[in-house]
């Protein structure tokens, strides 16, 4: 059986693995990964906008790996409209990449529930194996929190190499077209950076149940008896 120490290390690391698994499942599921504010270009020609007529010509528009909206402003006020990556825009985007994003988080998925599980079994016992034990709970620690470096890394990628929140505001678009003034990322990619996080936690946490801290041995006096000792 693992000591005490070893057996609340690595239920909080089985813990803070089933907070990663949360963590990627609600980023997955919001539509709000990167919100951008969008300039109307050629409704803002068409009339010569100045800067303060400029603001009629602003709109918003936020997205998420599967769905998202926009506020498109062309002069004759908002207009909301939401839309789904899947099926169609997905076409007008990098396919590859955008459906790599999507499978490096269902693997960190997996990944995030397979550490809980070993770190759940260390927790209760020393395993015979050594790949069952604190090595195990390593690699799928750092396999998971790989897996969502390389999602974000990646989306980011989309955004900034791809241009990507631009061709999502140009969709369907075939009289005007937006430009991108702003772009920020949101909750739910810092919520995955976080996940990534959790990870590394988690591999600090076993290397510290590795650790043999010196037990600490208390002397006892010993008691010489003399003759002297028994007459009396």
């Amino acid at each position: 059986m693992p000591g005490c120490f070893k057996k609340t290390l690595f239920a909080l690391a089985s813990l803070i693995s089933f907070v990663s698994f949360i963590l990627i499942v609600v980023a997955m599921g919001t539509p709000k990964w990167m919100t951008g504010k969008i300039l109307c270009k050629t409704g803002a020609d068409l009339v010569n906008a100045t800067d303060p007529e400029l603001v009629k010509f602003l709109g918003e528009i936020y997205y998420g790996l599967f769905q998202g909206g926009k506020i498109r402003q062309c002069g004759l006020g908002g207009r909301r409209s939401k839309f789904t990556i899947f099926p169609h825009m997905v076409k007008k985007l990098n396919t590859g990449l955008h459906v790599m994003i999507i499978m490096f988080l269902c693997v960190a998925i997996f990944f995030s529930l397979v550490s809980f599980g070993f770190c759940i079994l260390n927790a209760i016992k020393v395993p015979y194996r050594a790949i069952n034990g604190p090595a195990g709970a390593c690699l799928w620690n750092f396999l998971a929190g790989g897996f969502v470096v390389l999602a974000v890394t990646s989306f980011m990628a989309a955004v900034k190499l791809h241009h990507l929140t631009e061709r999502i505001a140009n969709f369907r678009e075939n009289v005007f077209r937006f430009v991108v003034l702003e772009e920020r990322f949101e909750d739910c990619f810092w919520i995955c950076v976080a996940s990534a996080t959790t990870h590394a936690v988690n591999l600090l946490l076993i290397a510290i149940s590795g650790i043999h801290f010196p037990k600490i041995k208390t002397k006892t006096e010993e008691v010489n008896v003399t003759a002297e000792d028994i007459m009396y």
